[in-house]
């Protein structure tokens, strides 16, 4: 069976695809002031070139394993943004039944945790699931700067290179472990982490979706060629805080970063008619995501076992 997953072959759609990330983000932020989200979150504000020039190029079946950061990534997949906006407020009518909240969510093959180092030996297992039963699947599974200190990151490389596993191995750079500078927290190369176990590279520091594309594409055939894993580095910035007050940014470094928003540079290919009638598509699909959630019940609590 083949999902219908937004067909992102296009200027428009791309676009679209990331303002509906940066619109359902911002609303989501402004909401926590109202007391209707449960737990916490991570916006994926400033990012939403890498999800929407990735999920525009990966086939519908394969598997994708995300971390805290998953809205945008789910979005981007073709998720529906009522059933997340539920989630987020811990309706009975979210992705896992308003149990999960921002982090651990599963819909179809897409599926989220928030331990970062810990989601790897699991998208490594289900790498190895595809691959004994021939599905051509890959798995996606994104990391983050702050993952390359987490030991199990190294040991599923490991396996995955030796077993020749159908795995893209998705590390966003934004330059921040939480509050941790990436100068003070990961020494020497980046790539060569990845390559030291003979895992191919594409890597390149951008907010340009259409360079995401295309990088993503050529790493994606990798894994799927038979040869074993592949890794796809992407240096970007995120606006927002790590979730949602912790950011130790000076004013000066947040209005350098903002002068390379994917939204602005992709903008610049969109036709002048166009950009009303996004605004007024996504306004319709997120409003109506959270305001139709804000009305859905809570799951019932059962006291026996």
């Amino acid at each position: 069976m083949r999902y219908n997953v937004l067909a992102m072959d296009d200027n428009f759609t791309l676009y679209k695809t990331m303002l509906v990330i940066r619109r359902f983000e911002e609303r989501l932020l402004s909401e926590f002031s109202t007391g209707k989200i449960v737990g916490t979150t991570h916006a994926y504000i400033g990012q939403e070139a890498d999800a929407a020039g990735i999920f525009s190029v990966v086939d519908t079946e394969d598997v994708v394993f995300s971390n805290h950061r998953c809205h945008g990534h789910f979005l981007a997949y073709g998720g529906e943004a009522y059933q997340l906006a539920a989630e987020l407020m811990g309706k009975a009518s979210g992705l896992v039944g308003g149990r999960g909240g921002s982090q651990h969510i599963h819909w179809r093959n897409f599926y989220s945790n928030g331990i970062q180092g810990g989601i790897v030996p699991i998208a490594a297992g289900m790498a190895l699931a595809e691959k004994e039963r021939n599905t051509g699947k890959i798995v996606l599974v994104f990391i983050g700067d702050g993952t390359l200190g987490e030991g199990s990151l190294y040991e599923s490389m490991n396996i995955a290179a030796l077993w020749k596993l159908p795995i893209l191995f998705v590390l966003e750079d934004n330059h921040y472990a939480q509050t941790t500078p990436v100068e003070k927290a990961v020494a020497g190369s980046m790539s060569a982490r990845f390559t030291a176990f003979g895992i191919p590279v594409w890597e390149r520091e951008t907010s340009d979706v259409l360079e995401v594309r295309s990088l993503a594409m050529e790493a994606a055939a990798s894994a799927r060629s038979g040869t074993g894993p592949a890794c796809l580095i992407l240096h970007t910035h995120r606006f927002s805080a790590h979730s949602k007050g912790d950011d130790p940014r000076s004013p000066e470094e947040l209005a350098r970063i903002h002068k390379i928003d994917p939204l602005t540079i992709h903008g610049l290919r969109l036709a002048t008619e166009e950009f009303p009638r996004a605004a007024s598509e996504v306004a319709e699909i997120v409003n109506n995501a959270f305001d139709r959630a804000s009305l859905d019940p809570f799951p019932e609590l059962c006291s026996e076992y």
